[in-house]
């Protein structure tokens, strides 16, 4: 490395910590991905013909849940997992929670009580806050509702992202 590499290198914030090996990242990586799924894979698999081969769970308290939640879902506050869960789940079917959204670790929280209990889960990164945004049905006390996609969170011509 030269000496303008490395004092740019000591002064960017970005790799001032060195990037990790290629073969940590990947092991880093994949181990996210058995932890998370985002909201776009997981309407995808909800959309598709047949099974999905999971449940989604909403774990946030039932005033929340009025407001809107993913159709299908099975409503468990995070609270009552552990007195609950194994009525309304069967731990031979993966589970992934979700919560409010990014500013919520609720569903961090539900997914820890369920992996405890003995059950596979993950986690829907965005919650539902990235649902909506993403322009994907929602049912509320009221019934049936969607918004438009925020072209911030999604794009607005197309099926999906391409990542």
């Amino acid at each position: 490395m030269t000496a303008t590499a490395t004092a740019a290198t000591a002064t960017n914030p970005v790799l001032r910590v060195a990037p990790a090996a290629p073969a940590e990242a990947a092991a880093y990586f994949r181990a996210s991905l058995v932890f998370h799924a985002d909201v776009s894979d997981v309407a995808a698999a909800l959309a598709a013909e047949g099974d999905p081969g999971f449940v989604v769970l909403d774990s946030r308290s039932t005033e929340s849940w009025d407001q809107g939640h993913i159709p299908g879902a099975v409503h468990l506050p995070t609270a009552l997992i552990a007195e609950q869960a194994a009525q309304l789940l069967e731990k031979s079917v993966p589970v992934v929670t979700y919560c409010w959204g990014p500013g919520c670790n609720g569903a961090t929280r539900a997914a820890l009580a369920l992996a405890e209990l003995g059950y596979q889960v993950k986690e829907m990164l965005g919650g539902f806050e990235y649902w909506a945004r993403e322009g994907f049905a929602y049912e509320t006390w009221e019934g049936p509702a969607r918004r438009d996609a925020d072209a911030l969170t999604a794009p607005v011509d197309a099926q999906d992202c391409g990542c």
